[in-house]
């Protein structure tokens, strides 16, 4: 069993399967509350469950683009209707303003690109949709890229890790450094961006 930061991930999933899969992804993908939930790790687990034929990854894998990309829409109509007031909003326990302005600086340098490649960097990837709504992307360019974030993100890490639980003998023995792993390579981004930022400063 892994239970990371008090979170059995393993449990959590094989007790509410499909939906308690399809609906921390959409949170996380777009619900400003959301970027607490374990995306990336969540995935990966979910996938190697799969590989021990626990889940039906053809079920599985589509249920998760689609909770990613509905989960984004969300995000985007958010922000399109709360617009720049999500920056003069007050601290709180789901909401601390430099997670809206670390991500602000990231879609500035990336621009529709974002979409995509906050897919992969928790707590960004949960901003970047409501932050293209209050920039009023057109909803046309933000729905292609989502699609393409949803599918890549989604798809790729389940996949992955679908395939090493497959061709790995007794892989879930080291789920708990794999997952740790996982989580300190998504934040290297951040943390890049935040030591690069002091330096200029």
């Amino acid at each position: 069993m892994i239970d990371l930061f008090h979170i059995d991930l393993i449990g959590l999933i094989k007790t509410f399967g499909y939906l308690g899969i399809f609906t921390i992804v959409f949170a996380e993908s777009g619900l400003f509350f959301g970027f607490f939930f374990p995306g990336d790790s969540l995935l990966f687990t979910a996938g190697l469950i799969a590989s021990q034929g626990f889940l039906n990854i053809w079920i599985l894998v589509p249920l998760i683009i689609l909770g990613a990309i509905l989960g984004d829409n969300v995000g985007y109509w958010f922000g399109a209707k709360v617009g720049p007031k999500i920056f003069t909003r007050e601290d709180s326990f789901f909401f601390h303003k430099r997670h809206v302005e670390r991500t602000h600086n990231f879609y500035l340098k990336y621009g529709a690109k974002a979409i995509v490649l906050a897919r992969f960097i928790p707590i960004v990837r949960t901003f970047t949709p409501i932050l293209a709504g209050v920039g009023t992307m057109p909803y046309g360019t933000f729905l292609k890229w989502n699609i393409i974030g949803g599918v890549l993100w989604g798809a790729g890490v389940t996949l992955l890790s679908y395939f090493l639980g497959a061709v790995i003998p007794g892989i879930d023995r080291y789920l708990l450094p794999i997952v740790i792993g996982i989580i300190v390579a998504s934040f290297l981004p951040i943390a890049f961006e935040f030591f690069k930022g002091r330096t200029k400063k």
